[in-house]
């Protein structure tokens, strides 16, 4: 190895770009707040929904569904649904609850059952498998699609993608579900009567 001596005639600016040029790792690189890939209008999400639930109040009643804002956030709702006619729920109502983020309608809501629900879709948490709230969401879908939706699937399950697997297993017996259908009618009946 030659080691040189320093060229008293080599201006320091070559230094300096070889130095410029070097990659040496940042003790802590200033951090600047990274932008959103799309800005949030939250007063256009807000117009959205107030429009949403007009149309709701209009027409959701008639459907056997509704909801309204929770407290003073159009952000959050709480909605109810019948269970459908001729199904084991019908008769039966529930509470959702939905919360509604900043970049709705390019986004779902978090929507959870807050009344126990018994059924293969929805857990004991009161979380809900429906693909319009996952992978199959569009912004085309409202809060009405999203209760009519949730309302349909009571009667109609897919156990094939099932968040509660006992009740999975219980629907696809149909001895099970025929027996659980009739004595679920019958108290039912013995409730009107008396």
């Amino acid at each position: 190895m030659e080691v040189r001596p320093p060229n008293p005639t080599a201006d320091n600016s070559s230094i300096r770009q070889q130095h410029r040029h070097r990659h040496v790792p940042a003790a802590a690189p200033l951090k600047q707040p990274s932008a959103s890939p799309v800005s949030v209008d939250t007063a256009s999400v807000s117009h959205r929904l107030q429009k949403e639930l007009m149309s709701l109040m209009m027409s959701g009643g008639d459907l056997g569904v509704s909801a309204f804002p929770e407290g003073e956030s159009i952000f959050t709702w709480i909605g109810t649904i019948e269970g459908g006619k001729e199904t084991m729920y019908e008769g039966l109502s529930y509470k959702l609850s939905l919360r509604f983020p900043l970049d709705y309608p390019f986004k779902p809501p978090q929507v959870k059952f807050e009344t126990m629900c018994f059924h293969p879709n929805v857990d004991q948490f009161g979380n809900i498998c429906l693909d319009i709230l996952q992978d199959k969401w569009s912004s085309a879908y409202d809060c009405r699609t999203i209760l009519l939706s949730i309302q349909s699937l009571l009667g109609e399950p897919n156990p094939e993608s099932p968040l509660n697997s006992y009740a999975a297993a219980l629907w696809n017996n149909k001895i099970t579900e025929k027996w659980f259908t009739n004595s679920t009618f019958l108290e039912r009946r013995l409730k009107a009567d008396l």
